[in-house]
């Protein structure tokens, strides 16, 4: 018999292929839980940076895989909510249930407010806020059968007016109104909605141009991205382990929280 703090907790992650989204799965599968590991798996010609591939996504199940747990993959965009449905669906009847969901696949644009495109808001909120919604609706018909944990990955980005990009500081407080709202009308249920909100994270995901407007463009700007802690980053661990601890029974009774892994970024 396995054990762990969600030893035999079966749980979907969207964005599972690389960064967060793997550190998710391999701690996750640590303390015990089943996986259900979803990623797009291709980059998008809006971002100036690549996204994962299908090696990618195969990467982390196997690293995940080696805690002994199943791991079931598939290749979804979040956008496309009939594939997402489907690949949940089918994973879900192969293990026999869904208690959790991290809705952790996200994307990032960088720009000023005038030269932010039409296509980059229609990406960035289509990913970061539909397709958290889509992840949502895909996994609690399965999780109002008998209660679970919604865990849906918002930023820093989402409790304070971040700048230079400003789709995505859109969509991640949009999530925390999606998650709040949820979290009322499923506490009867026993589903549990919490968002966790890092600060910038070691992944990848982030654009070389921010670094660029920071610097050259809106040096102005810059204080509003400094942390209180002394790191630049944190590591994807640290946001694991918060997922970790909303996914477990050591959260049963934490619903509509706002869990900042932030390094005191939105400190006033």
């Amino acid at each position: 018999m396995r054990t762990g703090r969600v030893a035999g907790k079966r749980v979907l992650i969207t964005g599972a292929a690389r960064g967060m989204g793997r550190s998710h799965a391999v701690r996750l599968a640590e303390e015990g839980a089943d996986l259900v590991l979803i990623d797009i798996c291709r980059s998008l010609p809006e971002l100036e940076y690549p996204l994962a591939t299908e090696d990618d996504l195969a990467e982390t199940a196997r690293l995940a895989g080696e805690h002994g747990g199943q791991v079931r993959t598939a290749v979804a965009d979040v956008r496309d909510v009939a594939a997402l449905r489907t690949a949940v669906d089918e994973a879900v009847a192969a293990l026999g249930g869904l208690d959790a969901a991290v809705a952790n696949a996200g994307v990032l644009t960088a720009a000023t407010w005038d030269n932010t495109t039409p296509e980059q808001w229609r990406t960035v909120v289509d990913v970061n806020l539909i397709g958290t919604w889509n992840t949502c609706a895909a996994a609690l018909p399965h999780l109002v059968e008998r209660g679970g944990s919604l865990v849906n990955i918002s930023s820093a980005a989402g409790l304070k007016g971040t700048p230079l990009h400003t789709p995505y500081t859109a969509a991640k407080h949009g999530v925390v109104g999606l998650s709040k709202a949820l979290a009322n009308e499923l506490a009867a249920s026993n589903v549990r909605v919490n968002t966790v909100h890092p600060t910038g994270v070691a992944t990848g995901m982030s654009p070389a141009s921010l670094f660029t407007l920071l610097t050259d463009v809106r040096p102005d700007l810059a204080p509003l991205f400094g942390n209180a802690l002394p790191v630049v980053m944190t590591e994807p661990i640290d946001i694991s382990n918060a997922v970790l601890y909303l996914i477990s029974d050591e959260a049963r009774h934490v619903t509509g929280m706002e869990f900042k892994v932030d390094a005191g970024v939105t400190l006033h």
